[in-house]
């Protein structure tokens, strides 16, 4: 590495530019590092916002890891905050830079772009009002929480279904102000797919918020009762005293434009395995890159603090000369709403059929740890693997507590290509507060083992209505209390303890479909008739992902899934 006195021009700090500072200097004493932030701060905790507004982090300072003066002086890189690069010109090596009404050229020989992404504002009416409030600087954070302080509000709308909509609908609803959520497409939580995310919607609407899917904005609008409004495209009209918008992010790349560094047709900059934009010298890392996708190798837009801070040390280890590379992107993403958490990895199957990607898919419900052990609590987990060869694809739970740990554990066997095979052989830690002697990753593997080598043949929720027209014939082997709560026109009800003496009511030359709450009895029956003589299938998730596939038909259901699964 030497004492090569290079010069690196870094633009933005948080988890890229920052990360990058810190390695940098740790790998290089004696480059001379010089960050460009265009706000105040250099090194926050932006995902802790909407806590901080909800008074869960109840101090500040709290979310305000290094201030510039104290980044300085540990990593003697050189901070200039309230200063904004408008112009990269990369022939000549140098920045443009605003700093109040002045401005300047700085030069480098070596540059890194960390501008981040900004809030994506539609071009509506009256969304210059002082009661939009859009969340991605600390700025933005105080202007809200002033405000919420400020006045006695009764109601707020939030538009958008993402993470930072649902972690400020949960924040509102903890200071007492009634929370109307907005999302133009079907389903909240976008990374998950609808057989999941149906949770949260559900979880929303149990702890008082108040959903409306398929609901566009049309425009914003000042009310005669001194609240402000919101006009849906379906005409609806809501009132409140405040609106958040969070209908996601863009790159914040508008000063790259007419420079050599490519952009994607999103604006984000394009980048190699190395981070190396199109031009020499010029790397780029954190929410304004695209990356590749580690499943589909498909060009993809995911701003995550996690991969903007690996990428951050990667770039400082190129330019030092120590040989790193990234490797992709697999969307690794977690969520809480008031007590549920919804965790995704990898690919989703909504990606997976768009792109032609051949999959299987199985769902499993497992208690978090030990049932006998107090407080044991459900969670869904859905993993999608290649029908070829078992590989782990995606996966996505829902739960409360343990979620965190076993959508990591299947985060691994994604980036490591792991199989179900794989997930049945994993000895993982137990004792009955933490989880069971067959933890719920080991119980998926088990499920997905039991589907592709066969001893569990399977039909899906969605080829219900083909299968019946046919000829296929359904049967419930749940018990005529669950039953009565609602089930599948047109099923037979055997419960699965009588089956054995009651098989010659079913007719061998059909097909049969079987299924039960969740998909345990369905298994224990399909393996009781597969060894009569019979062809059946179980439904993968049984009569709870059934339900979730045609809410329409079970909005007053209130049945309740057991927590156990097949294996």
């Amino acid at each position: 590495m030497g004492k090569e006195n290079k010069k690196i021009v870094v633009i933005g700090g948080v988890a890229g530019g920052a990360s990058f500072a810190a390695r940098m200097r740790r790998v290089d004493e004696y480059a001379q590092i010089v960050m460009f932030e265009k706000g105040q701060y250099i090194s926050f905790a932006n995902c802790g916002m909407p806590y901080h507004i909800g008074q869960v982090i109840e101090h500040r300072k709290e979310l305000v890891l290094q201030t510039p003066q104290s980044f300085s002086n540990r990593f003697a890189v050189e901070v200039r905050v309230d200063s904004e690069v408008i112009a990269v010109d990369t022939e000549k090596k140098r920045v443009r830079v605003k700093h109040g009404n002045r401005e300047y050229y700085e030069s480098y020989d070596y540059l890194v772009l960390s501008p981040g992404a900004s809030p994506i504002l539609p071009d509506l009416a009256g969304m210059d009002s002082k009661r939009v409030f859009t969340l991605r600087t600390l700025h933005d954070m105080d202007r809200i929480k002033n405000y919420i302080d400020s006045s006695e509000l009764r109601d707020s709308i939030v538009v958008g279904g993402g993470f930072i909509g649902l972690e400020m609908a949960e924040n509102l609803s903890k200071r007492g102000i009634k929370v109307s959520l907005i999302e133009a497409s079907g389903q909240l939580f976008a990374p998950a797919d609808s057989d999941i995310a149906t949770s949260v919607t559900e979880h929303l609407e149990q702890h008082g918020i108040d959903v409306h899917l398929h609901s566009a904005v049309q425009s914003f609008f000042p009310c005669d009762s001194g609240k402000y409004g919101v006009k849906l495209k379906n005409n609806t009209e809501l009132q409140a005293d405040m609106v958040i918008l969070a209908i996601g992010v863009k790159p914040d790349t508008d000063f790259l434009k007419g420079s050599s560094v490519q952009l994607s047709q999103r604006g984000a900059i394009k980048v190699d395995e190395q981070l190396k934009t199109s031009v020499p010298d010029v790397f780029a890392v954190g929410d304004a890159i695209e990356s590749t996708d580690l499943i589909s190798k498909t060009k993809t837009h995911i701003p995550l603090a996690g991969p903007a801070n690996r990428q951050g040390r990667i770039v400082a280890d190129r330019i030092a000369g120590i040989e790193s590379v990234y490797h992709h992107t697999q969307g690794t993403a977690i969520c809480k709403i008031f007590g549920l958490t919804i965790a995704v990895t990898g690919i989703n199957e909504k990606k997976a059929a768009m792109l032609g990607i051949e999959y299987l898919k199985s769902y499993s419900y497992s208690p978090n740890h030990a049932s006998y052990y107090p407080g044991a609590q459900g969670m869904s987990i859905k993993i999608l693997f290649s029908p070829q060869n078992g590989t782990i694809l995606g996966a996505q739970i829902a739960g409360a507590e343990g979620v965190d740990k076993r959508i990591d554990l299947l985060a691994m066997a994604v980036r490591h290509k792991l199989t179900v095979n794989d997930l049945c052989d994993l000895e993982l830690a137990y004792a009955p507060p933490y989880g069971s002697a067959r933890d719920p990753v080991n119980t998926a593997g088990f499920i997905a083992q039991n589907i592709i080598t066969g001893i569990m043949p399977v039909c899906y929720a969605e080829q219900i209505p083909e299968l019946i027209e046919k000829g296929y014939e359904l049967l419930d082997v749940r018990t005529q209390r669950e039953v009565r709560r609602g089930t599948i026109m047109g099923a037979k009800n055997i419960e699965l303890d009588q089956l054995r003496e009651r098989i010659e009511e079913l007719d061998q030359g059909k097909n049969i479909i079987v299924f039960c709450e969740v998909g345990l009895r369905g298994h224990v029956a399909v393996r009781i008739l597969l060894q009569n003589g019979f062809n059946a299938f179980n439904l993968s998730g049984g009569f709870k992902v059934y339900k979730m596939h045609n809410k329409e038909l079970f909005s007053g259901t209130q049945a309740k899934a057991s927590t156990y699964t097949a294996v």
